[in-house]
């Protein structure tokens, strides 16, 4: 079994999930989905999108949602 790259950042900006893709060292053609869970405004995982705004731009990408499904 051939091992996995795993790749990693402490500093969680715009500017480094730019690098982290970089160091990919690949292009992405075509569409481009970004799949993300942003999380719920005011709740504890919540992801500003300007977080992910210029990846997505470099990408000319879209936005797929990981919504969260509650029991009610």
């Amino acid at each position: 079994m051939s091992k996995s790259k795993v790749y990693f950042t402490k500093e969680i900006t715009p500017k480094s999930l730019i690098k982290i893709y970089e160091a990919l060292n690949t292009e992405l053609k075509g569409k481009v989905a970004v799949k993300i869970s942003t999380g719920e405004a005011g709740g504890h995982n919540f992801l500003d999108s300007n977080l992910i705004k210029d990846l997505v731009s470099k990408l000319n990408g879209t936005i797929v949602e990981c919504n969260t499904a509650y029991i009610c």
